[in-house]
C-alpha cells in the first residue's frame, strides 16, 4: 500500500482525494490545507486522514511515500522541492512551475533521488486522446500539418494567473503529446481590456519544425463552453469535441491534393478530396482514475510517467516564451 499526502483541497484537490481514496493501491494518508472549512469538509469524506494545516507535517511523515502538490502555481517550486528533499514521489498539478529553471532543478531532484515525478497533465490520460495517439502513431492521419484548438468559457478569473497559464497547459500538453515535433518558437497576443494584470482572451501561435504549425486560442469571456480541436494531416483529419457526450473524436478523410501541369508548370492545381467520416470507439474511464493508477504503477515498477518531468519542462517553455511574447505584442520568442 502507498501512502501518500493531498496538500490543496480548493479547485482540484477534491478530485484528486476521490481518486486516490478509490484506489486499492493508495492509502489518503493526510490531506493539508490553510482553509479551516474546506478541512472539516475533507475530513467528513475521508476520516481515515489525518488533517493539517501546515505542510510541514507531511514532509516530515517518514509514513508518507508519495506527496501531490494542488495548490497555486507560485507555490509548487519549493513544495515540490521539499517533497523530494524529504524521499517522497511526487504527483504535481499543471503547469508544473512557475519558470523552466525550477522545472529542471525539481526534475534533477527527481532523477537523483531515484523517484517518480508526475506532472498531472491530465488530457492524456483520456480514452480521446489515447485513441488521437494511436491513429497518428499508425500513420493514419498522413504528414501532420497543423493543430488548432479553443478553450473557452466564461470564467473562472484566477488571481494568480493570466488565461494562458490556466488554460492552455491542457491544450500544449496534448499538442506536445500527439505531435513531438521540436518547438521553435511562439508567438502570443490577447486582450488588456480589464488592465494588463488581467488577460482573459489570448491566441498562441506556435511553430515547430517540418514546418508545423499551431494555433491555440483560450478565453474566460465566451458566451458558451467550447473545447473543440482540429488536427490536420496530408491523408485525414480529426475533430475533437471534448464536449460531446458520444462521440468526442471524429476522423474525416478529407484533404486537398496539390500538383503542378505540365502546360502551367509554375501554377498549382487543387484537387479537393471528400471522403467518410467515423468516430472511433474510445475507452470509457475517468482520465484522474487513470493517471492515478499509472503513477502506481510507475512507483511499483520504477518506471518514468507519461507525463514526467521533461513533459512538463515542455509545457512551461511555452508559457514561458507566451508571457514574453505578450509583453511584446506578439513578437516571436525562440522556444530554447
Amino acid at each position: 500500500m502507498i501512502k501518500i499526502g493531498l496538500i490543496g483541497y480548493g479547485y482540484w484537490g477534491p478530485n484528486l482525494a476521490r481518486n486516490f481514496d478509490a484506489n486499492p493501491d493508495l492509502e489518503l494518508a493526510i490531506i493539508c490545507d490553510f482553509s479551516q472549512d474546506r478541512l472539516e469538509r475533507a475530513g467528513m469524506l475521508y476520516p481515515q486522514a489525518k488533517l493539517s494545516k501546515d505542510p510541514e507535517d507531511i514532509f516530515k511523515n517518514n509514513a508518507l511515500d508519495a506527496v501531490a502538490v494542488a495548490t497555486p502555481v507560485s507555490t509548487h517550486f519549493d513544495l515540490a522541492k521539499k517533497a523530494l528533499l524529504s524521499g517522497k514521489h511526487l504527483w504535481i498539478e499543471k503547469p508544473m512551475t512557475e519558470n523552466v529553471e525550477q522545472g529542471e532543478e525539481i526534475t534533477e531532484l527527481a532523477q537523483k533521488k531515484n523517484k517518480v515525478l508526475f506532472v498531472d497533465h491530465t488530457f492524456i490520460y483520456t480514452g480521446a486522446v489515447a485513441k488521437m495517439k494511436e491513429l497518428i502513431d499508425k500513420g493514419g492521419l498522413g504528414d501532420m500539418i497543423y493543430y488548432d484548438s479553443t478553450r473557452a468559457n466564461l470564467g473562472l478569473f484566477q488571481q494568480d494567473v493570466d488565461v494562458i497559464w490556466d488554460l492552455a497547459p491542457h491544450d500544449i500538453s496534448i499538442m506536445d503529446y500527439l505531435m513531438p515535433a521540436k518547438k521553435l518558437a511562439v508567438s502570443a497576443t490577447g486582450s488588456h481590456f480589464y488592465g494588463d494584470a488581467i488577460v482573459p482572451k489570448a491566441l498562441l501561435t506556435i511553430y515547430m519544425e517540418n514546418k508545423l504549425i499551431a494555433h491555440i486560442n483560450v478565453s474566460w469571456l465566451s458566451p458558451v463552453k467550447v473545447r473543440n480541436t482540429f488536427i490536420c494531416g496530408t491523408s485525414k483529419m480529426i475533430f475533437y469535441n471534448d464536449n460531446d457526450p458520444s462521440e468526442k473524436v471524429k476522423v474525416y478523410d478529407k484533404g486537398v491534393d496539390l500538383y503542378e501541369t505540365k502546360e502551367e508548370r509554375y501554377h498549382l492545381k487543387v484537387q479537393y478530396r471528400v471522403g467518410d467520416m467515423y468516430a472511433p470507439k474510445l475507452k470509457d474511464h475517468e482520465a484522474l482514475k487513470f493517471g492515478a493508477q499509472h503513477f502506481v504503477d510507475c512507483i511499483k515498477n520504477g518506471e518514468e510517467p507519461v507525463t514526467n518531468g521533461a513533459a512538463g519542462i515542455e509545457v512551461v517553455k511555452i508559457l514561458a516564451a507566451s508571457k514574453e511574447s505578450l509583453k511584446k505584442n506578439g513578437a516571436p520568442i525562440e522556444i530554447g
